[in-house]
């Protein structure tokens, strides 16, 4: 195993060099890949950058600049999310839409005077990753706008996100930046709280209001409507998306054998891009790697 660890070091060395993804970063020799396994595929013309890291542990099976912060869209709502239920007024607390909660951009469930429960509105923010919903949603807290977002920055910092900041709960703003890296450790914080994993598994999501209408509300996670035999499977997902930022999409995925990984894209060309680049990350992750074996150490922030 020391052996086979020296070898991979060296390996990883070359492939650095050589522009190639590697078997190693700064943080941490990984476990071993197993005999011919192929590269990880990735291409620099469809993303700029990746990650992909074991889920219930600290290190990373692949990096593709991965500390360089860039713009994160709606990947943000994750965070809003964690803030969210350290000050959730309760599930079932009425909310009435206000005109304070109309935010432009993307698509709108809720509209002025309708009257939703709490929980309806953590699922239409994270499911549908509407932007009126997810400010109604900071607001039902009873923290300003201003107040939120420091607990944001300040979760982050707790979280040990050394690269990552947040001038707003929504993602609209360019300076919602992240790393690679850091969206990883985000989504492992954030896929491990129930209520959050279970919002981004519903394809769709159907509710009243309390002033009698029906809503029905899709996932932009396209990954959730494809189902391919020995395809990872779904686990948790947020999308994002503005010019800025290009396509960025982070996934919570588990293999055949139950081993799990998060997978992270951003900054892809296309919608469709980022989707398939991170499946097909996790996929090689969960298949070409030697999870018998171990990391020389543990990845470190």
């Amino acid at each position: 195993m020391i052996l086979t660890g020296i070898l991979n070091i060296i390996l990883a060395v070359f492939l650095n060099f050589g522009g190639l993804p590697a078997i190693i970063n700064t943080d941490a020799v990984m476990i071993n890949l197993k005999p011919d396994a192929p590269l990880a595929p990735w291409n620099d013309e469809i993303a700029r950058r990746g990650a992909v890291l074991a889920a219930d542990d600290r290190f990373f099976l692949f990096t593709r600049r991965p500390d360089e912060p860039q713009p994160i869209a709606s990947i943000t709502k994750l965070m809003t999310a964690l803030v969210f239920i350290d000050n959730n007024p309760g599930w079932d607390e009425v909310y009435e839409i206000r005109f304070e909660d109309k935010i432009e951009g993307g698509r709108l469930n809720l509209f002025l005077g309708e009257q939703v429960t709490v929980r309806d509105l953590f699922y239409t923010s994270l499911i549908a990753s509407d932007n009126g919903a997810t400010i109604a949603l900071v607001h039902s807290t009873g923290l300003g706008e201003e107040e939120f977002v420091l607990q944001m920055n300040a979760k982050a910092q707790a979280l040990g996100l050394a690269h990552t900041t947040f001038s707003d709960p929504i993602g609209l703003s360019a300076t919602n930046v992240s790393t690679a890296r850091e969206v990883a450790w985000l989504a492992q914080a954030a896929f491990a709280v129930p209520e959050i994993r279970q919002a981004t598994v519903n394809r769709e999501f159907s509710f009243n209001t309390l002033n009698g209408r029906e809503k029905k509300i899709e996932s932009t996670d396209d990954l959730l409507f494809v189902a391919s035999p020995g395809a990872p499977e779904i686990l948790g997902g947020k999308t994002g998306y503005t010019d800025e930022a290009g396509y960025c999409y982070v996934g919570y995925m588990k293999g055949l054998d139950g081993r799990t990984v998060i997978s992270v894209v951003l900054g892809a060309s296309g919608r469709n891009d980022r989707f398939r680049a991170s499946r097909d990350l996790a996929d090689w992750a969960l298949n070409y790697f030697d999870w018998a074996g171990r990391p020389l150490r543990s990845a470190g922030r």
